[in-house]
């Protein structure tokens, strides 16, 4: 094995060209959190911008700049966590819901009695 990588920084420098790549059409987009910090992300121009970015700096949810002004959202989204119940609730009414329950209180309260008490 005459020819080594001895002396080559592996990981750190690639060893292919630029030669004959074409990149992707880009575009600058602005965002602004409530703390008036502003920055700039990049993303290709076919695809759709997304309203909000989460702030680099305070984490906070920051809007997006369009010529110079905030962008007004047309649908607010709620800003709380939903839970596992709440998208529950949103599949199913309250008596499928109960109707359930029942079902599987039953088949827990029948196999408890044949003497299987794990699931």
């Amino acid at each position: 094995m005459s020819e080594s990588m001895r002396g080559m920084r592996l990981g750190s420098q690639s060893l292919e060209s630029d030669v004959g790549i074409e990149l992707s059409a880009r575009q600058l987009v602005s965002f602004r959190c409530p703390n008036q910090h502003q920055f700039n992300l990049v993303f290709a121009e076919n695809v759709e911008l997304p309203e909000l970015w989460q702030c680099q700096q305070c984490q906070a949810l920051a809007t997006r700049i369009i010529d110079g002004e905030i962008m007004v959202r047309e649908h607010e989204e709620e800003d709380g966590v939903r839970s596992h119940y709440d998208m529950v609730k949103e599949r199913r009414t309250e008596e499928e819901l109960e109707e359930l329950l029942q079902e599987m209180l039953t088949s827990m309260r029948r196999r408890r009695s044949e003497g299987q008490l794990s699931a």
